[in-house]
């Protein structure tokens, strides 16, 4: 046995330990927190493709947009096609006033592309929510599911 306690028990090679670059990734920046459209986009899509409860979004929604996605997400208007799970491919926001983001998002599930656009609220506690839904130019109002 070999009393050499720099290398393990059997190595005959002279070289010691050898530093490994660490892997780079394609872009060298910050990580950067995810924009309140970029992060509701992605919580609506969840709900409303079934991924997640609609009870997901209680406290992040305000007025009738709760309701609507309560009478929604049962339909899942952005489920699974042919067996592929939806995406967020695009997300996009415009604040056309303090505290407000208009914003909409393409949704990709196999071959077929989705619209839908959002609007976000903030409140005096400075937290956004949800104030309203549209999917594929339709208005999501409890008892019209968007197209399929």
């Amino acid at each position: 046995m070999s009393m050499d306690r720099t290398r393990p028990a059997g190595r005959r090679d002279q070289g010691g330990p050898r530093s490994v670059p660490p892997q780079r990734s394609r872009r060298q920046q910050p990580h950067r927190p995810q924009r309140p459209h970029q992060w509701f986009a992605e919580r609506l899509l969840a709900v409303l493709s079934g991924q997640r409860p609609v009870h997901w979004m209680l406290g992040h929604t305000i007025g009738e947009a709760y309701d609507q996605l309560a009478e929604l997400a049962p339909s899942a208007p952005l489920g699974s096609t042919r067996g592929s799970r939806p995406v967020l491919r695009h997300c996009r926001g415009a604040q056309p006033a303090t505290g407000v983001v208009e914003a909409f998002a393409s949704i990709a599930a196999g071959d077929r592309v989705r619209a839908m656009a959002f609007r976000l609220e903030q409140g005096p506690d400075q937290r956004w929510r949800c104030a309203a839904v549209e999917l594929g130019g339709e208005r999501l109002t409890a008892g019209t599911p968007g197209p399929r």
